[in-house]
């Protein structure tokens, strides 16, 4: 290779090529059968929004650059930028602060959020004078390099997106970024667990770090019958919100385990951390009549490697302890996440296993 391209310039044939060789991957997994959002991510290149990122090496982190001038080193960005995972995109005192998301599951969260639901209701209210303005409005918590807010720009139009993270360090390259691919969102540095009153309300919102539970400023930003998607416990909760006054919303989980980044608030946040307990630590966790287990008692390999009930122990870390939740775990039938659902109403949420009024609920930090 003669040269070696900047990250920073639009598409030339590597690029080009890298980045349909992963659509080609995404849509093998299953998705981005919509047309619109294959267009999106067709059109809007990752590497614009990825100059850089670091990869952990057994002496540290490695910064990985498009503007390297070393070929080799170039072609080792351009192969992680164009593979289907996750990428660390900023630290800060070598802690992970910010991250590109997998794009698989950037194209599944997408697809989840069912934009074109609102769309439509949006163009039957304006048939029927209700309202002039039929684009699905959307609130991002976690702005990150503004990819994923380049993709729902490019589908939704720009006006219509809202995008906010904690850091100008984060949304101010962000902001520039989005600018250079030709996408001028609203893209706001502040405290995400508040929202952002000043562009409410939403059809719809997304989160792209993980929650201890849903801040209720999101719900009450919400339009009626709006749809918030968030990571929670491991897992992906998708709330339908059926009154933002009254802060209410019930979803299930999706089927699909997601791990990302927790969501950082500034002073005097919405919600409070979840506990740390592991099962790897069974004398620490409480159990909900406060009586503190043994380090006897130890939980069964074949749960340990279980993501399901890893996934349990996460939602039910508040309240169960690890012995608690396996045996619910086992005489359960080892339940999938997408029996699981979350019920806000006012300042109490909870998760439940199979119905809001079932005898198995558990109050959710923060609440």
């Amino acid at each position: 290779m003669s040269g070696t391209p900047s990250g920073t310039e639009p598409d030339h044939e590597p690029t080009a090529a890298a980045r349909a060789e992963l659509i080609r991957q995404i849509r093998a997994g299953g998705h981005l059968g919509d047309p619109r959002w294959r267009a999106a991510f067709e059109e809007v290149p990752r590497h614009l929004f990825v100059p850089y990122y670091f990869v952990a090496t057994p002496r540290g982190y490695q910064r990985l650059s498009g503007s390297d001038p070393d070929p080799e080193r170039w072609e080792r960005w351009l192969e992680g930028v164009y593979t289907d995972g996750a990428l660390a995109t900023y630290m800060r005192d070598g802690e992970l602060v910010s991250t590109s998301s997998q794009p698989s599951l950037m194209a599944m969260m997408l697809e989840e959020l069912h934009v074109e639901e609102a769309e439509e209701a949006k163009e039957a209210a304006g048939r029927s004078g209700r309202s002039p303005d039929t684009g699905c409005r959307v609130l991002e918590i976690g702005t990150g390099s503004g990819y994923n807010a380049a993709l729902l720009s490019h589908r939704l139009g720009a006006e219509h997106v809202t995008t906010i993270d904690l850091d100008e360090e984060i949304t101010g390259p962000a902001r520039d970024r989005l600018a250079a691919a030709g996408h001028r969102p609203t893209v706001v540095t502040g405290d995400g667990a508040r929202g952002c009153p000043e562009r409410a309300p939403y059809d719809r919102i997304i989160a792209t770090c993980a929650l201890p539970a849903v801040p209720p400023a999101w719900i009450a930003q919400s339009a009626p019958g709006a749809l918030i998607l968030a990571p929670l416990a491991t897992g992906l909760i998708a709330l339908r919100v059926t009154d933002p006054d009254a802060v209410r919303a019930e979803g299930r989980f999706l089927p699909t385990p997601a791990y990302f980044v927790p969501l950082r608030t500034g002073p005097d946040p919405t919600a409070q951390p979840p506990r740390t307990d592991t099962p790897e630590q069974p004398g620490s966790s409480a159990a909900s009549d406060g009586h503190h287990r043994s380090p006897r008692h130890r939980l069964p390999r074949e749960a340990l490697r279980d993501d399901r009930f890893q996934f349990l122990r996460s939602l039910t870390a508040n309240t169960l302890s690890p012995e608690e939740a396996h045996t619910l775990w086992r005489r359960q039938n080892r339940p999938c996440r997408e029996r699981f659902g979350v019920t806000v109403h006012g300042a109490c949420q909870y998760a439940w296993l199979d119905s809001p009024e079932g005898p198995h609920r558990w109050v959710l930090p923060g609440s």
